[in-house]
């Protein structure tokens, strides 16, 4: 069996091949004794799970793993969103949490998220400690159980994060704006933990709420749970027949968001992150600076800069965001990925906030579109367009990328390199305000080149210089 891996969100796995019950308790454990040698032990462990086949019976075995360890324990009552599990840790001043899920990845994968008293991902230092005691266990011929420390059963608590989740969403939200503007929305939880928080908070805000995929599937309609345009046509067309503002959609474990104008336009993430930070800053008054990862657009640089705000800008994974978030430096977080957090809320990406501050943003202006928002940013701080391309490698691909990667060319696409930046991969940042980045991924063969320009016809001039430099044609 392959070793336990944790990459940016936590150790995933094929359900049966690699995520295993035997698989999951060594994990649990590992979980167990970090928590015991980190002096909160007293303070206890929520344990959270997704709507994937078997998670809440994994998320059972786990709670019983870690009462076993001595640990209190607090177990949701249903499959619950990733914010609202780090929102339960904060109110029960909890050690951590524990979350079964895979969150966006096909049905046929699930996996455990560990969560740190801060409420947000574990830090890498943090998973380096559960892995390598992970796989320490995983070598012995037959690891015993830890014996228990008090009926576990007693230890085991069932809790329901949703109340003190909802005070902390709508506190953060201009109520009185979107029940002025009563928006009318359709929500798309993909069959995964958003259905009847999305929506239910949505109504709280006093908008016309239908919703569509409000069940659970653990197969997930036969795709994937992940918001992207491929994903929503069903929510487009929804969106088009009920005559709706927006269409709002979260992923399988809701951290994640996808936003639809009326017309049925899909949104790329990218871009919510400039109008928010603009909007927050601006609008709002919000005070403080912003993080971005290092793929993440520089729309969020052109509105800081428009609005008197710092960046920073993180490696890839949520994590380096939500610890700046944690230490009180910015006001806005977010990734390309569709992750985003702010001021006062959680230090993890929350698709449903995401979602209400889209509506928001909509209800201030009145009822228009985030098009015709977006339009509005980019005649104050000028135009930015972005693209990720997933490139899968043949064996001379891989060689080739190595080569460009030490070694990375001067002129791209017609335009000097001005500098490389090595945060996490390889970034070209180009003489008139375009980029290209190369990350390899870490687990397949595939690099993901990202790419940023100020014309349609930049982008697709990178994009085709990016492909050339991978491809060697």
């Amino acid at each position: 069996m392959p070793p336990i891996r944790f990459g940016t969100s936590g150790w995933r796995g094929i359900l049966a091949e690699d995520f295993t019950f035997a698989r999951a308790r060594i994990v649990t454990a590992a979980i167990a004794r970090y928590v015991n040698e980190s002096g909160l032990a007293g303070r206890g462990v929520v344990v959270g799970y997704d709507t994937r086949f078997l998670s809440e019976a994994f998320a059972r075995e786990a709670a019983a793993g870690l009462a076993a360890s001595g640990l209190p324990v607090y177990l949701c009552i249903r499959d619950t969103p990733t914010p609202a599990l780090a929102a339960e840790i904060l109110h029960r001043g909890a050690a951590g949490g524990l979350n079964v899920t895979a969150s966006h990845n096909p049905p046929e994968y699930n996996g455990i998220k560990f969560s740190m008293a801060s409420g947000g991902p574990a830090l890498p230092e943090v998973t380096a400690a559960i892995e390598a005691e992970a796989n320490r266990l995983l070598k012995l011929p037959a690891p015993a159980p830890p014996a228990p420390a008090g009926p576990p059963a007693a230890q085991i608590t069932p809790t329901d994060p949703y109340p003190p989740y909802a005070a902390r969403v709508l506190g953060l939200l201009d109520l009185a704006c979107l029940r002025r503007a009563r928006l009318k929305v359709v929500v798309d939880p993909l069959y995964g933990t958003g259905r009847g928080y999305l929506d239910t908070l949505c109504r709280e805000a006093g908008c016309e709420v239908s919703v569509i995929h409000d069940y659970r599937d653990p197969l997930f309609g036969g795709g994937t749970p992940e918001p992207s345009a491929e994903n929503l046509t069903e929510l487009a067309r929804a969106v088009r027949e009920r005559g709706a503002h927006l269409g709002l959609a979260t992923d399988g474990d809701a951290d994640r968001f996808g936003l639809l104008d009326a017309d049925g336009t899909f949104l790329e993430p990218n871009y919510l992150l400039g109008l928010l930070l603009d909007y927050l800053a601006g609008i709002r008054g919000w005070g403080g600076g912003v993080a971005r990862s290092v793929a993440t657009t520089h729309l969020v640089d052109a509105a800081a800069h428009r609005r008197g705000v710092p960046v920073y800008e993180t490696p890839v994974g949520f994590k380096y965001i939500g610890d700046l978030l944690t230490q009180g430096k910015i006001l806005l977080g977010g990734e390309e990925s569709a992750g985003l957090t702010v001021r006062g809320h959680v230090p993890e990406k929350d698709g449903i906030l995401a979602c209400l501050l889209a509506a928001e943003l909509v209800a201030a202006s009145g009822g228009r579109s985030l098009t015709a928002l977006l339009q509005d940013l980019y005649r104050e701080v000028g135009t930015v367009l972005c693209r990720r391309i997933n490139f899968p490698l043949s064996p001379a691909g891989e060689g080739r990328l190595k080569a460009v990667l030490a070694d990375p060319p001067t002129t791209l696409g017609g335009r000097r390199v001005l500098e490389v930046n090595r945060l996490d991969g390889t970034k070209l940042l180009l003489e008139d305000g375009s980029w290209v980045l190369l990350r390899p991924s870490g687990t397949e063969l595939m690099v993901r080149l990202y790419v940023e320009a100020p014309s349609r016809e930049r982008l697709e001039a990178l994009e085709a210089a990016g492909r050339e430099l991978l491809d060697g044609r």
